[in-house]
């Protein structure tokens, strides 16, 4: 069973290679990560400031 997939895993890669479309997956994929790594960024600079004003009340 399990090499029944990785075959189907090949001939899926090999299908989109042969017809060029693994660069569209490729560049979907890089667009999903660079989208996620940026809302996290941002996230991150926003609870930097909220923790700085929480400190900035206690003293």
């Amino acid at each position: 069973m399990i090499a029944l997939l990785g075959i189907a895993a090949v001939n899926d890669a090999d299908f989109f290679s042969s017809i060029g479309k693994i660069y569209v997956v490729v560049a979907v994929i890089a667009i999903i990560f660079v989208g996620i790594v940026l809302y996290l960024r941002r996230l991150d600079v926003k609870a930097t400031k909220l923790e700085e004003q929480l400190n900035n009340g206690k003293t």
